[in-house]
């Protein structure tokens, strides 16, 4: 069985700002179950509602060094639709009223949780993964 892992910002029914969130929710739905697990990651926004909270059960947690501070990183995960889902914990980075605040803020936001995390990942899946980031390039 080949493994998928997407690495997304947003993906419904979580959190939506804009169309990445239609795709990354639902093109995970069209793989062939009997050939492919499929698995999403993505920042665990405060914004978000509270009952897809509750159904979150936790996995882990670590710390990662980002430049001169060492940042926490709690995972959770649920299952919607046969679809497991992992959700990336800190309140530093993912707290705001919204998922995108400004540009300069999102950067840094956004390198913490796809460049840091990226290398824990294995702790998730045995053998080799294939995956496609957001930005749609083979990683």
């Amino acid at each position: 069985m080949k493994k998928v892992l997407f690495v997304t910002s947003e993906a419904v029914p979580f959190i939506k700002t804009g169309g990445l969130a239609d795709v990354a929710g639902s093109l995970p739905q069209y793989f062939d179950k009997s050939k492919y697990e499929v698995r999403i990651i993505l920042p665990k926004y405060v914004c978000m509602d509270e009952e897809f909270k509750k159904q979150m059960h936790f996995l882990s947690r670590f710390y990662v060094r980002l430049s001169w501070r060492s940042q926490y990183v709690g995972v959770l995960e649920t299952k919607v639709e046969g679809i497991t889902y992992y959700f990336i914990d800190n309140e530093y980075y993912f707290a705001g009223a919204k998922p995108y605040n400004n540009i300069y803020e999102d950067v840094e936001k956004f390198a913490y949780f796809q460049r840091r995390f990226w290398r824990r990942c294995r702790l998730f899946s045995s053998g080799p993964i294939s995956c496609i980031a957001t930005t749609g390039r083979p990683v």
